[in-house]
């Protein structure tokens, strides 16, 4: 198995100033060695944060993160069949009175369709997605 890359826990790294790779090492301390990826969702997010950022220095250092990042992360893109996984989980949970943040849910439909679990720091969205797993960090 694998293991996809919540933007939340990407985030949290950058912030902290760890490198990609002292969070890679920090996600292989926590759930052992597995294929780590990240969602072209979940990217979408994380560079939005980039051009969040109010100060040059700020964005200069966010964007040479993510560059470091994507030497050793696959990204998951977004499919026709994903989309269709993902409409069908939204249908369901809501003809149920459950709603899903959209972004968490195609995040966590990319993870089903390539048999991934999704790593968060933010649980409660991915938990109402039908047979995903979802690992806490």
């Amino acid at each position: 198995m694998g293991l996809i890359l919540d933007s939340s826990i990407v985030i949290a790294a950058e912030r902290r100033g760890d490198t990609p790779l002292q969070l890679f090492a920090q996600l292989a301390s926590a759930v052992g060695s597995q294929q780590l990826a990240i969602s072209s969702v979940a990217l979408t997010e994380i560079v939005h944060a980039v051009y969040r950022a109010m100060e040059p220095r700020i964005r200069i250092r966010r964007e040479a993160f993510i560059q470091e990042l994507l030497t050793d992360l696959e990204v998951v893109p977004y499919t026709k069949s994903t989309a269709f996984l993902a409409g069908r989980i939204d249908g369901e949970q809501r003809s149920v009175g459950v709603t899903i943040p959209s972004l968490d849910l195609l995040i966590g439909a990319t993870a089903l369709e390539v048999g991934y679990a999704v790593v968060t720091a933010i649980l409660r969205h991915f938990q109402l997605i039908p047979g995903l797993e979802v690992i806490a960090l």
